[in-house]
């Protein structure tokens, strides 16, 4: 990982079936408003809170999805007052809690819980992530949720990703959050991991409803893995080019070797 992103700143395999898309006459979360910078202390401070609500958490990971967010805010991509953020590690493997929920501006940490990948990407571990139709694998990168409905898996959140090649065609996957049996750790000790979506980063049922309606309509979802490929055609961690606001000394790190680059960018 390059210096400048170490800002400190989902037995059973299921479906993210695709329901019928009925596309919104425009862009649900895209703010028509100049782009807001915010201030380096603003950054250190949210870094800061992240890192004390979700000590388990790896703080580079947390320093990227903030670096993701404020480039998404800043290129107009999102509302400058989207203050939910949904963080998913998926160099963990599905038996661990991934997915933490933060408000960023009350400082709290919503939810820490469970998450499936799916059942292209891998068995416990994720190592394949694609973009593409029908690839059965989850996506990375920054995603901006947007309208809710009733499918196939339920109340279910649809997401728009943010970064081209990486995550952009995830409305056309039907690459959405919802509630499932099988995202139950129960299964852990008899198969050494829980269930697999089809791509979604599905979640327990019992959690579901309410967390989607936490992060619906123009919040923030960043999905993580140490590809070296994705961090580098990251738009969201290069930001055009961009400086990104330090924020802060006090960690050092380089990307992790041995990870061969799975990351199918093909739409």
């Amino acid at each position: 990982m390059r210096l400048k992103y170490l800002i400190p700143l989902v037995i059973l395999v299921a479906g993210c079936t695709p329901a019928p898309i009925e596309r919104p006459s425009g862009p649900v979360t895209a703010a028509h408003r100049p782009p807001v910078h915010q201030k380096p202390g603003e950054l250190s401070r949210l870094f800061a809170g992240l890192t004390r609500l979700a000590p388990d958490a790896d703080p580079e990971v947390l320093s990227m999805a903030l670096q993701a967010r404020q480039c998404a805010i800043r290129n107009g991509h999102v509302r400058s007052d989207s203050q939910r953020l949904a963080v998913i590690d998926y160099s963990r493997p599905s038996s661990q809690k991934r997915l933490w929920v933060f408000d960023l501006a009350q400082q709290r940490l919503l939810f820490d819980e469970y998450v499936a990948h799916g059942a292209g990407s891998g068995d416990n571990m994720a190592t394949h992530f694609s973009n593409t139709n029908d690839s059965h694998q989850s996506s990375l990168g920054l995603f901006s949720t947007a309208e809710t409905y009733f499918g196939a898996n339920g109340y279910s959140l649809r997401m728009d990703g943010l970064e081209p090649g990486i995550n952009d065609n995830a409305r056309d996957r039907a690459i959405v959050i919802h509630g499932a049996d099988y995202v139950n750790p129960m299964l852990i000790n008899t198969q050494g991991r829980i269930g697999r979506s089809w791509g979604c980063p599905a979640v327990a049922r019992d959690v579901a409803n309410q967390m989607i309606d936490t992060l619906k309509e123009g919040n923030l979802v960043y999905a993580y893995y140490p590809d070296p490929n994705f961090v580098r055609s990251s738009q969201m961690l290069d930001c055009g080019g961009a400086a990104i606001a330090d924020l802060g000394p006090g960690y050092r790190g380089t990307m992790p070797v041995g990870f061969e680059s799975n990351v199918s960018s093909a739409p």
